[in-house]
């Protein structure tokens, strides 16, 4: 079973941020980033599904 996160532009580009954050300090410690960068990609794909087609209706 999925749960479900509603979240508006503001709180999702939150989210955006803390991850890249996350990741650049995971890149200055030598870790690997993969995980994260999925994660960030996910993140900017539902924002660009759930916020690109708004004004058309």
């Amino acid at each position: 079973m999925k749960d479900k996160l509603y979240l508006d532009k503001y709180q999702l580009g939150i989210i955006i941020n803390a991850l890249m954050l996350f990741r650049n300090e995971l890149i200055e410690k030598g870790e690997d980033i993969t995980p994260i960068n999925e994660l960030i990609l996910k993140a900017l794909d539902i924002n660009k599904k759930r916020f690109s087609c708004r004004g058309i209706r």
